[in-house]
């Protein structure tokens, strides 16, 4: 694990300005050279509510963050009370010295109190006690042994082409006089230190939705249409303010029907298109996904899971639509599914998609989720592989072949592989039908017959058989021979790893992980992978266990243990460390 690991937590009520200040502070800890995996938690509204924000940070990389904290800024009272229970001894809580706190409940614990004129030095120093939340980043910083130039840096890049010069260096001086007398007066009490990498490569930040929307660019994405909805509405926004200048249109509609049937419209004339939504949102969009699997039209579909059923947690977490996406609409009809797990793997979900959605001509669906679309990672310049992006739009046929054609083109020509080649409208050759009903080849709907039923539906079925040889399998992570495998898929990439680590350094040769990115088809590689495993301990975001229930009936392979979060925060490695010793203990062995 890594050497220098330290873990903090911004808290306050919702508009204190919790989750930008938090990001901005992660910005600042990426630039002296760190590596940071952020979470927010916050409430579906817009005032009032708790709000935090959680950054580790680290010399070395991290994937998830933790459940522990060693340093608090406690905005209010509340932060204090709700978050006490998270911090290690002598971890410490800095707030303003005017905040009535619990003392003798935080000296029980074993907490560290860092009281600081944090308001006063807002109103005093730079006029506003609207800059209580830069002094209490300037004191953070003292206290972990950073150099205050990175969170300088932040505050001009914030401040000074938005506000100005004025509200730029009174920002700048707050954040200095807090760093001074922080510094004074506890820097030498506070154990964890972060101190610059010297030499550090240039590295981004970015969570999870900005990842798929600059793969999706990279991969010729050029129609986005959407209703906004948390945690996807992100991905929209992105694409809706940076892509203009690569030729991208975005159009915000009314409902999601409408965003869905628009995406399908532009991809039908050629346009690589998506649309974006949570799991409310898709129930919509049902009947029109429908329609780009009977028309054959490609189709990517982004969505980030929230928990449900109904409204749901808005701002929280899941992972309960997998086999809602796996079976959704009426009748059958090839869909494929992605599960990205980290920001890397969401950049190749962005533009693979694609490439998947023109090869076999029917949606594919990205199932990501509100803790991976929110939380920021640092990546370095290798993990967004751009030189590694092909665009691979199938059996596309272009104008000269379309001039070469002596017979009849049939759009939805029967082949062995599923696939018909595809021309676009407009050509005088080209030209076909495609309505929602069933059709024949050339897209008529003449009647409603039998032989022609055997004949379409099976043809667009065998697409998924076509596909499964393309998905990729579960990639393996630890020693092969393994006592205990856990298996998850999606989001929880970054805890299984580290809790993987973890196990293995305490016991060499306990435990590997086997994480699934591609779910359906399911990818044949999956027998070979669990077949070579002892004890299979599945790991997901849901009640009922749904991946473990699609292992089961794709494989044969049953969990011997089951392990799951549902209630709307993301698992961690010391969750699922805890749940693992409680079912060993249960068990009356050492086995898990």
């Amino acid at each position: 694990m890594p050497v220098q690991d330290l873990s903090l937590k911004l808290a306050g009520e919702a508009g204190q300005g919790v989750e930008s200040n938090g990001a901005g502070f992660a910005r600042a800890l990426t630039r002296a050279g760190l590596y940071v995996y952020t979470a927010s938690d916050y409430m579906s509204r817009i005032r009032g509510g708790h709000n935090s924000y959680l950054i580790r940070a680290s010399a070395e990389k991290v994937r998830v963050h933790r459940d522990h904290l060693h340093l608090l800024l406690a905005f209010n009272p509340q932060a204090v009370t709700t978050h006490l229970g998270e911090l290690v001894p002598e971890g410490a809580i800095i707030y303003d010295e005017g905040m009535k706190v619990p003392e003798a409940q935080v000296a029980a614990a074993g907490v560290q109190l860092f009281p600081l004129p944090l308001r006063e030095l807002a109103e005093k120093v730079g006029g506003s006690r609207i800059m209580v939340n830069t002094a209490a980043l300037g004191a953070a910083t003292a206290v972990m042994g950073l150099d205050l130039s990175h969170v300088e840096s932040v505050i001009l890049d914030n401040f000074g082409s938005k506000k100005g010069a004025a509200v730029a260096e009174a920002n700048l001086k707050v954040a200095r006089a807090a760093y001074e007398t922080a510094g004074e007066r506890y820097a030498d009490r506070f154990p964890w230190k972060l101190p610059k990498v010297a030499n550090a490569p240039r590295r981004y930040l970015l969570n999870g939705n900005q990842a798929i929307a600059m793969g999706a660019l990279a991969g010729g994405c050029r129609f986005i249409s959407a209703y906004p909805m948390t945690p996807a509405s992100s991905i929209f926004e992105w694409l809706t303010a940076q892509g203009p200048k690569y030729g991208v249109v975005s159009k915000q509609m009314e409902d999601e029907i409408a965003a869905i049937t628009m995406a399908i419209g532009a991809s039908y004339v050629g346009a690589r298109a998506m649309t974006a939504t949570s799991g409310g949102g898709l129930s919509l969009m049902v009947e029109a996904l429908g329609l780009a699997g009977m028309a054959e039209v490609p189709l990517v579909v982004v969505n980030a899971m929230r928990p449900g059923p109904s409204t749901g947690m808005p701002t929280r977490t899941d992972q309960g639509d997998l086999l809602f996406v796996t079976h959704l609409a009426h009748g059958e009809f090839p869909r494929l599914i992605l599960a990205p797990g980290n920001v890397r793997q969401c950049f190749e979900a962005g533009y693979r998609a694609f490439n998947l959605a023109d090869k076999y001509q029917t949606p594919v669906i990205i199932l990501t989720d509100g803790f991976l679309a929110s939380s920021l990672e640092t990546v370095d310049l290798e993990d967004l592989p751009f030189d590694e992006v092909t665009i691979d739009r199938g059996e596309l046929l272009d104008g000269a072949a379309l001039d070469q054609l002596e017979e009849r083109y049939a759009r939805f020509r029967v082949t062995e592989s599923g696939i018909s080649p595809r021309a676009l409208p407009g050509h005088p050759k080209a030209v076909y039908t495609t309505p929602s009903d069933e059709h024949t080849e050339y897209g008529a709907f003449e009647s409603e017959d039998a032989a022609n039923r055997l004949q379409q539906h099976p043809k667009r079925m065998r697409k998924l058989e076509t596909a499964r040889a393309e998905m990729q399998g579960p990639t393996l992570y630890g020693p092969a021979d393994a006592e205990i495998t856990l298996v998850g898929w999606g989001s929880t990439l970054g805890a299984l790893f580290e809790a993987v680590e973890i196990l293995n350094e305490e016991r060499p040769g306990t435990a590997n992980l086997l994480h699934f990115t591609d779910l359906w088809p399911f990818p044949p590689a999956a027998e070979e992978a669990l077949a070579r495993t002892r004890r299979l301990v599945v790991v997901e975001e849901n009640y009922t266990g749904q991946f473990a229930r699609l292992l089961a009936s794709e494989t044969g392979r049953k969990a011997d243990h089951l392990i799951t979060r549902f209630d709307g925060r993301a698992i961690t490695p010391d969750y699922v460390l805890q749940n693992l010793k409680e079912a060993a203990v249960h068990a009356g062995s050492q086995a898990v």
